[in-house]
């Protein structure tokens, strides 16, 4: 968000933001918690989509550019919630053992330090 904010400020706009909706339901269990993670993930790409084909609409080139990024990034997000999703439904999905989801939850905690966390993603450092 802070990546679009700059974005809009320095393209000489005035940024408005809104409340934030308020979250979904709790999920009902941890399979169904990754599952709204990837329905998330879904609405974030349906949304960059439509801010794309907006510019490409307007021959915003520099936004539309600008938004490549966010294109980009979506791809990945959306890949590791279908992997982690993947990867639960081979450990058992609803079903899961105890010692599975013991494995799953150290398999995500190697994984995590391999990711670069949304905030420290800038304009300079992508």
């Amino acid at each position: 968000m802070m990546k679009i904010l700059e974005y809009i400020l320095k393209r000489g706009a005035e940024v408005e933001v809104s409340a934030i909706p308020a979250p979904p339901e709790n999920p009902v269990s941890i399979n169904n918690c990754f599952e709204k993670v990837f329905e998330h993930e879904v609405d974030n790409t349906k949304a960059v989509h439509k801010l794309v084909k907006k510019s490409l609409d307007e021959e915003d080139w520099a936004t539309w550019n600008f938004m490549q990024w966010f294109v980009k990034e979506q791809v990945e997000e959306e890949t590791l919630a279908m992997n982690l999703l993947d990867t639960m439904k081979i450990a058992g999905g609803e079903k899961m053992s105890s010692n599975a989801m013991y494995t799953f939850d150290r398999d995500m905690e190697n994984t995590s330090d391999e990711l670069t966390a949304a905030e420290d993603v800038t304009s300079e450092n992508p």
